[in-house]
Order: structure tokens, then C-alpha cells, then sequence
């Protein structure tokens, strides 16, 4: 998202011009101003926030239809920018319908918007700029706007998951577990990346019991943070059990501790350990073979890469009722607070 650049009438005379007068000139003084004010250093480049400005200004109606833009030697002399940068951003407004070339004129808004369907960032940045354009209309001092906005920030609810787990395989397997449940966004990251600034902004920590201790003390104190509760897999595999003695089982998971699990619980059931096909997803060709097991037992990220032919049997896991909770505590967020 580009900076938006609050124009105060305390420091800019123009915005003082009484019944409207000079509004042109307000108007292409700000254009120019906002690209031009906006960081160098940012990723995004001068000639990328020159267009963006321009484009807001115009849905916002800051710029009108038949509108007269700066020449380029005017907007590069003025702001210290290099032509090639000015004609490119307006060449690149041409391209994309916003203004028109007249022979021997200048640049101009074009009568048309073009109709072709805006980028979600730009949308968010044409509400951004509504909001300071209507606060500059009301004389609303900058200082207060960013103590509001920060204030407004602050009492938001959260609005994603964060799972916390060090192993990459086990907390890929979760994510994805909880975005098939859930319909909030799921995020992942390992310890290390708690202590990163903004991670855990707007996050709902999510760990496994066994992980509590080692992630409760990267969180900030009174932080919440919810524990998950893991399926049961002799339970899960109840169903499924006894198998044939002579039966040829396959066992697939990305995460190792999947694999040594399963097989200790088919053992335990009665199978052979020579009829046990075990993959680990993580190396090459790991399919082979899968496909002459009566069945292949994997987590829920593993079932999607296996062969069609293979018969699946995809074991979560978080329990149900941890996954009941997830969504149970997804509505309460999104509940409007009593009156």
C-alpha cells in the first residue's frame, strides 16, 4: 500500500483559497506532491506511486474528467524527478485508459473511466485516501487521525490463526487441517519466527500440548494462546481393525513421527511388519509401490499427492473436538458485541 500524504491547511496556503479559487492548482499541486513525498527507499518505485496517485485521484474525483495534467518537464523540474520517470508513469496511464495524449496539448483525464476491475490494494488505498481527504475537509489535524486510526487498530478483533509449531512437516499437516474446518485464515510459523516484528499481530495462537512451555514464554505477557487437542490414532484406526494377516498395508507421511506412530499401532493390530509399505513423502519417488497396498494410511497433506488408483485412508491430527472449538471460537469473533 502507498503513503497517503494528509495535506494540513496549516502548512499549505493554497488549501486556503476562499469560494474554490486556484483549485486546478490545488489539485495538481497535491498529485505531484503525493508521488512525489511518498519514500524513495520503499520497494515499490516513484514511477509505480506516480500512477497510483493519479488513479485514486480520479476515481475520488480530485481529478475531473477533461482535467489538465502537469507537463512532464513541470512535474520532473518541480519535484526533482527524471523525465523518463514522469513519461513512463503517464505513458503507462495511457495504457491502462485513465488519460489520453492531445497532439500539441498535454496530458488529460480521460471523459471515461476504464471499467476494467481494480486490484483489491488499490480499492483499499482509494478508502484510505476518502478518509483523509474527508478529514482534511473537516480540518482534522493529522496527529489526531493517526491517534484514532491507532486507537481503532488496537480494539480490533483478530482475524486469523496462528499455529505455532517448530517442526515444519507436523505444522504444514496442521494448517492445513484447520483451513479445510475453518473458513478464518490459518497461518503457520516456527519459534524463531514469534520473535519477528508484526507475526503475531491480529493472530490467534494456536499450539500442541506438549509445545506449550517452549512457545508460552515467546508471547507477550497475557497474550492467549490455544492449546489443540490430537486425535487419537488407535481410536481412529478402530474401524479399520483387525486386517488380514497376509494383508499388504502402506503407510505415506511428509512428517516422520507419522510413520514411526503408524507403524508401532499396525504392528500392535496384527500386522506383519513385512507387509508394511512405508514412504516418507519427503524423498523422490516415494509413491512407488503404494500403489499394490490394499490401502495406504497418510495425513491429510499426503492424501492429495498420492496415486489415484491408491485406496486412502487419511488420518487428521487435531480431534474433532479441538477443530469443534476452532470453529466455535471463529463465530464468537465474528459476532457483533451486544449492545
Amino acid at each position: 500500500m502507498l503513503p497517503i500524504v494528509y495535506l494540513d491547511p496549516k502548512i499549505h496556503p493554497l488549501l486556503h483559497q476562499p469560494n474554490g479559487c486556484c483549485t486546478e492548482t490545488l489539485r495538481t499541486y497535491t498529485i505531484a506532491l503525493h508521488a512525489t513525498l511518498a519514500s524513495r527507499g520503499s520497494e515499490v518505485s516513484i514511477r509505480e506511486q506516480l500512477v497510483t496517485q493519479v488513479v485514486l485521484a480520479i476515481l475520488s474525483d480530485d481529478l475531473a474528467p477533461g482535467q489538465r495534467l502537469p507537463s512532464t518537464r513541470e512535474l520532473a523540474r518541480r519535484f526533482h524527478l527524471h523525465p523518463n520517470t514522469v513519461s513512463a508513469g503517464y505513458r503507462q496511464l495511457e495504457r491502462d485508459q485513465w488519460v489520453e495524449f492531445r497532439h500539441g496539448s498535454g496530458v488529460y483525464v480521460r471523459d471515461e473511466k476504464p471499467k476494467a476491475v481494480l486490484a483489491s490494494s488499490l480499492v483499499l488505498d482509494q478508502m484510505i485516501a476518502n478518509l483523509f481527504r474527508s478529514a482534511r475537509d473537516l480540518g482534522v489535524p493529522l496527529a489526531e487521525i493517526r491517534l484514532r486510526l491507532r486507537r481503532w487498530l488496537e480494539l480490533q478483533p483478530p482475524d486469523h490463526f496462528l499455529v505455532i509449531e517448530p517442526t515444519q512437516e507436523l505444522r504444514e499437516i496442521m494448517v492445513l487441517e484447520m483451513r479445510k474446518a475453518l473458513t478464518f485464515r490459518v497461518e503457520g510459523c516456527g519459534l524463531e519466527e514469534c520473535r519477528s516484528s508484526g507475526v503475531l499481530d491480529g493472530a490467534i495462537p494456536a499450539v500442541l500440548p506438549n509445545k506449550l512451555k517452549l512457545v508460552r514464554p515467546l508471547l507477550p505477557e497475557g497474550s492467549e494462546l490455544l492449546t489443540l487437542g490430537v486425535r487419537s490414532v488407535p481410536t481412529s484406526l478402530a474401524g479399520w481393525l483387525p486386517a488380514p494377516s497376509d494383508a499388504l498395508g502402506g503407510v505415506a507421511s511428509q512428517w516422520p513421527e507419522f510413520l514411526k506412530l503408524a507403524r508401532v499401532v499396525l504392528i500392535a493390530a496384527g500386522f506383519q511388519p513385512i507387509n508394511l509399505v512405508l514412504r516418507d513423502a519427503r524423498k523422490p519417488r516415494w509413491q512407488r509401490g503404494l500403489e499394490q497396498t490394499a490401502a495406504v494410511i497418510c495425513d491429510v497433506a499426503t492424501a492429495a499427492a498420492l496415486p489415484k488408483s491408491c485406496r486412502v485412508i487419511s488420518f487428521p491430527v487435531l480431534s474433532e473436538f479441538s477443530l469443534a472449538e476452532l470453529q466455535r471460537y471463529q463465530e464468537f469473533i465474528r459476532s457483533p458485541l451486544a449492545p
